[in-house]
């Protein structure tokens, strides 16, 4: 049950806020539970996947979408070949140590570094100048770079891709949460895909998979229910509340792995 609980409460505030869920289901399975990394960036993978995948479609089917397809797919498909450039960048980390905490802890590092950029420039992104960018290249580029860090750091797309949104392409907050949303589905698709195709699934409790998948299902029912009722401030707050959570994580989980 704490896994259930720990997917639906991730997923419903990565719905709301557009990181996704897997930002805050790593650290937090890293700090409650003594499953490894691999178990763990496979859990969150396909938590997120499923909250996602049920997101957009939604969303698509809506007649009412947010989602500017035009910039957006180049975006998704950098971060689909991105996803698979930073599976391939984990497991070389992780092959380099015999001791699996430590692959855990360097994760808890880079993590606790992108909450920390990321929240403060979202606390000052209305003094900053941002872009417009259109050219479907560019946002290829972009997007490889997203999908690299987000697999290798395994947690979907977080808090990177609303700031890469805010400001590379200069969505609202709303906005950005639901691009960001699409643009995690590309990545987990890849992600997940190379992980099952190469036989690299790691041993895990069917059980625990089941309730993570419907938990992040459960979550992006309510989280998506919820982003359209309320207004950007509060998804602004709500964005501080879970970067604070995760940061609390990560402290706690880099003394666990690496002291």
């Amino acid at each position: 049950m704490l896994y259930l609980f720990i997917s639906l409460f991730a997923s419903m505030i990565g719905a709301i806020c557009g990181i996704g869920g897997g930002v805050i289901i790593k650290p937090v399975l890293d700090l409650l539970t003594n499953d490894g990394s691999s178990v763990i960036n496979f859990f969150s993978g396909c938590t997120v996947f499923s909250m996602s995948l049920y997101s957009v479609l939604k969303e698509i089917t809506s007649g009412k979408s947010q989602i500017d397809y035009q910039r957006m797919i180049p975006l998704g498909i950098g971060s689909a070949i991105g996803g698979l450039c930073g599976n391939m960048l984990f497991n070389a980390v992780k092959n380099s140590f015999e001791n699996p905490k430590i692959v855990s802890g360097i994760q808890s590092i880079c993590l606790a570094v992108v909450v920390v950029a990321c929240t403060i420039y979202t606390m000052n992104k209305s003094k900053i100048k941002t872009l417009e960018v259109s050219n479907p290249l560019a946002s290829v580029v972009i997007g490889f770079a997203l999908g690299t860090m987000s697999s290798f750091l395994g947690i979907g797309g977080g808090p990177i891709n609303l700031v890469v949104l805010y400001f590379f392409f200069s969505l609202s907050t709303k906005t950005a949460a639901t691009c960001s949303i699409f643009i995690i589905l590309f990545g987990q698709i890849t992600n997940l895909g190379k992980t099952i195709l190469s036989g690299a699934v790691p041993a895990f409790n069917p059980l625990t998979l089941v309730l993570m998948i419907a938990g992040g299902i459960g979550g992006g029912m309510i989280g998506r229910i919820v982003n359209k009722k309320i207004d950007e401030k509060t998804v602004d707050k709500l964005f501080y509340f879970a970067m604070g959570l995760i940061l609390v994580a990560c402290a706690i989980n880099i003394k666990k792995y690496l002291f």
